[in-house]
């Protein structure tokens, strides 16, 4: 697996929390993700049936979970990273991530502070990213339901660049 251009390599662990460089680029292309700062290359880090879920998504499979990933940056005209700390270098890897988000046009700010979960494969890629705002996720099933409509009509609003230039032209 090659090593895509990470913007996060900070990355702030709780004491007694080890890292090895596989896993600090995980945790660095998910934090620039969480930053509005996707691209194709740190999405290959995925696997293509990977799921990403939070309160308001389960996006299953690239076609899903890519277009929530590039959606920040058409939603949201700041994103601010206020802390981060890696808690757990297990399966999954845990880390408390605290955000400032703007949503575009409204100004609306909002604050959230989550428990993210990253699941790896054998091959060290992403099998799933779990985003619990305030360490929960929905357990209702009309919210699962909501959930699972926005992963369909996303990809259908938000488009992901075909290749690398595509890519670059939208600053990533």
């Amino acid at each position: 697996m090659s090593t895509p251009n990470i913007e996060n390599t900070n990355i702030s662990t709780a004491p007694g929390v080890e890292l090895s460089p596989q896993q600090k680029t995980i945790v660095g292309s998910v934090l620039d993700l969480f930053a509005g700062r996707p691209s194709l290359e740190k999405l290959q880090l995925w696997n293509d049936d990977a799921v990403f879920e939070d309160p308001i998504t389960v996006a299953k499979g690239r076609k899903q979970y890519e277009p929530q990933w590039y959606g920040l940056q058409t939603a949201f005209s700041e994103i601010e990273r206020l802390s981060h700390q890696v808690t757990s270098s297990g399966n999954p890897i845990s880390l408390d991530l605290k955000t400032r988000y703007v949503v575009k046009g409204i100004g609306k700010e909002q604050t959230i502070s989550s428990v993210i979960n990253i699941f790896t494969s054998a091959d060290g890629k992403i099998d799933k990213v779990e985003d619990k705002w305030d360490g929960q996720l929905p357990d209702s099933g009309f919210r699962n339901a909501l959930r699972k409509i926005n992963a369909v009509s996303v990809p259908k609003m938000v488009g992901v660049p075909k290749n690398e230039e595509e890519d670059k032209a939208r600053g990533n």
